[in-house]
């Protein structure tokens, strides 16, 4: 998870939602990932995709049997649907989102019972640390902050 949260504080310093991810297979790092949205202009580059694309295409296939992704946020319903067309094994977040977190906080896309793959699930790792970048970068957003500021926004 310290990896994910290195990951995170490089997003953060980028503009971006400080949202980190890295990918294993065992003790393999496969893929890391950072929140890109603002920088590639891209709705769907959030940090758990970023790790899910470089890990497939690096591996020359979308399935990720056997892998545990580590995200410093629960993910929302679109990164939480990828974990399971990638068939992720297990998935560790640290800090829940209550505002739109589909690992159980709003939704329970993961291991909804009408879904055909079951992975495991553990929150809470390094949630302090993680969960604190967060709050910083948004209470810095609404104290209109430079570093709280997405390139192209002013201040």
């Amino acid at each position: 998870m310290e990896l994910a949260l290195s990951e995170a504080r490089a997003a953060g310093e980028a503009g971006e939602v400080p949202v980190g991810s890295v990918l294993f297979h065992g003790d393999r790092l496969l893929a890391s990932g950072q929140n890109r949205v603002l920088r590639d202009q891209d709705p769907t580059a959030h940090a758990e995709v970023v790790a899910l694309r470089l890990a497939g295409a690096r591996l020359g296939n979308y399935r990720l049997l056997g892998a545990t992704l580590y995200c410093t946020l629960e993910p929302c319903a679109m990164c939480a649907g990828a974990m399971m067309h990638a068939r992720l094994h297990r998935l560790v977040f640290a800090t829940p989102d209550p505002k739109a977190g589909a690992a159980g906080s709003v939704l329970e896309v993961l291991n909804h019972p009408r879904l055909n793959h079951r992975l495991q699930v553990t929150a809470g790792v390094l949630a302090e640390p993680c969960g604190a970048l967060l709050r910083l970068f948004f209470q810095s957003r609404r104290t209109g902050s430079k570093t709280g500021t997405a390139p192209g926004e002013g201040a």
